[in-house]
């Protein structure tokens, strides 16, 4: 059974879509194998990882039950890595959702359909609190948080902090906070290690270890339509995300799988 996890920040610009694509990646190159989903609109992690969605098989099909979710999955350059793609119309879900019984719950029928086949499945949800984040943290057995190392990234953390607390009291979901990831790190820079440090000493639930620099890799790989394994597996950043997998492989081999919480659809 897949361990699910949402990559998830109110605030654009951190890191989320890098983080999902690098670490799936990895997750897959280590011997785990994964789905990437693509929850976000504007469909970054699909074109970063040159995946186009078909005119009737993307994730907003899947959504609203006018497709099956086995035939959504698309193949990678990445043997156990496989993605299900977003398009624009899954915008136009968002006022569309808002009539449907058990609306918030639409993906995590689809993720159930499928988590039998994967070790990991990851969520990339979009850069806003709205019915797609809330759809996909309800997917999810855990959410990691991506944290750029500015300040201004800390402003939204506590509103994301607040909803999934919404969550759990509200709808009765033991949504798990696996974790913090530090993004776009520069030791040279004393703002970044600054950061880091309220951070790691502050954030009430893990951070992991390792910290993911700032990367002319990261940044330019996407235009490539590759992953950073591809694009430049020696580079930093590559080897950042790496360790992140492995930390996390170590998490799922160490401690009991995350039970997902009370809902059984």
């Amino acid at each position: 059974m897949a361990r699910v996890i949402s990559i998830c920040n109110a605030k654009g610009g951190v890191g989320k879509t890098t983080t999902a694509t690098g670490l799936s990646c990895y997750l897959a190159a280590l011997g785990r194998k994964t789905l990437l989903i693509d929850f976000d609109p504007q469909a970054n992690a699909s074109s970063g990882l040159g995946v186009k969605a078909d005119s009737s098989n993307s994730v907003y099909h899947g959504l609203m039950g006018l497709a099956l979710p086995e035939s959504l999955i698309k193949n990678t350059l990445i043997f156990g890595f496989e993605v299900i793609p977003a398009s624009q119309d899954l915008a136009g879900a968002l006022v569309e959702l808002v009539s449907l019984e058990e609306r918030e719950y639409r993906l995590r029928k689809l993720v159930n359909q499928l988590r039998h086949r994967y070790d990991f499945i990851l969520i990339d949800l979009p850069p806003s609190l709205n019915l797609l984040t809330i759809n996909g943290l309800l997917a999810s057995d855990e959410v990691l948080i991506p944290i750029q190392c500015e300040y201004y990234s800390l402003e939204g953390l506590g509103q994301l902090l607040k909803t999934i607390d919404l969550i759990r009291g509200n709808l009765g979901y033991d949504l798990k906070i696996g974790g913090a990831l530090l993004t776009m790190f520069d030791r040279r820079e004393k703002l970044s290690r600054e950061v880091a440090k309220e951070v790691r000493r502050h954030f009430p639930y893990k951070v992991y270890e390792v910290e993911i620099p700032r990367s002319v890799s990261l940044a330019e790989a996407p235009s490539f339509g590759k992953p950073i394994i591809l694009h430049a597996p020696n580079s930093p950043g590559a080897a950042a995300y790496e360790r992140l997998a492995r930390e996390i492989i170590g998490e799922s081999e160490n401690q009991p799988q995350p039970a997902g919480g009370s809902l059984n659809f």
